[in-house]
């Protein structure tokens, strides 16, 4: 699988969570609280952080991504590229915010849930999760509830 080369200003960078918006307009709120939450996360599953990008994009730009690297011609709500093997967390994170919005309609979920489900999704499988078969899916979810649990409360 080829993935994409990582920005080399932000190769350098040790320990850190970034966030990153291409081709639209969104700006995650309280940055803080979620960058505290992740390495929650990522520290309750035995891991440890090296460097963390998510990119916040709309569908046609991950899209793109989809044809590019993985050769798939569809529509999707995220695409995780890692660039070290676990324990150790460092990759990229492509969200389509176009498709958070229309799965949280389509999931009767507020926007916010639904976009905490998919970037901790993200990296749950960074984490060694997977969700190829019926029994990692539902590991999935049940870490994606777990985690969510974990989101401080504003």
């Amino acid at each position: 699988m080829n993935t994409p080369p990582i920005p080399e200003e932000e190769s350098t960078t040790q320990a850190k969570i970034l966030f990153h918006e291409e081709d639209i307009s969104f700006t995650l709120s309280d940055e803080l609280n979620f960058i505290n939450w992740i390495r929650t996360v990522i520290e309750s599953q035995s891991c440890h952080l090296k460097q963390l990008n998510y990119i916040f994009c709309s569908d046609a730009a991950l899209l793109k991504v989809n044809l590019e690297y993985l050769d798939h011609d569809t529509y999707t709500d995220i695409i995780t590229f890692p660039y070290a093997s676990t324990p150790d967390i460092e990759g990229d994170i492509f969200i389509s915010i176009d498709r958070i919005k229309e799965n949280a309609s389509k999931f009767e979920q507020p926007f916010e849930q639904e976009l905490k489900r998919v970037m901790i999704h993200g990296v749950l499988h960074l984490c060694g999760y997977g969700d190829k078969s019926d029994e990692e899916q539902r590991i999935m979810r049940a870490k994606e509830d777990e985690a969510i649990s974990l989101f401080p409360i504003s």
